[in-house]
């Protein structure tokens, strides 16, 4: 199971997260025989050194066990805030394409109001020299 994880760690991630439940069924499915293991009678009395040696490598079994149960966790973990971090990456990214988008709408804008100013301006000048010019054409018409 240890050999299976280290070459997890270099896996594509979909095929990771999918042979990591795998990985976690068959720890269950060890710690369900270490139980029975330890409930079964093995013919060795209870002075017997050989239970000894079975309490033993049942203590051995469970912490490494439960070792590896915290690695997985670890790694789950790790996973996640690994996946964390790109997404708040992107997201940092998205935000400045977004202000730089942002800021060249607002100078687009202040151009196309300067233009807007420069029309109007010469509509009123327009609007002057034809009110001028209906004068003028009045005053001829009137002589």
């Amino acid at each position: 199971l240890r050999e299976m994880e280290e070459e997890l760690k270099c896996a594509p991630v979909p095929f990771r997260n999918q042979m990591m439940s795998k990985i976690r069924a068959y720890r269950r499915d060890l710690s369900l025989f270490q139980r029975e293991m330890r409930s079964t009678d093995l013919g060795l009395g209870r002075g017997n050194q050989g239970d000894t040696k079975y309490g033993i490598f049942s203590t051995e079994n469970e912490q490494s066990t439960n070792l590896q149960s915290q690695r997985v966790l670890l790694l789950q973990g790790t996973d996640s805030l690994n996946r964390a971090s790109e997404s708040i990456e992107r997201s940092h990214r998205i935000a400045a394409e977004t202000d730089q988008i942002g800021t060249d709408i607002i100078e687009e804008l202040g151009e196309q109001r300067e233009q807007l100013e420069r029309t109007k301006s010469r509509l009123v000048n327009t609007s002057e020299n034809l009110s001028k010019s209906r004068k003028i054409l009045r005053s001829m018409s009137r002589r």
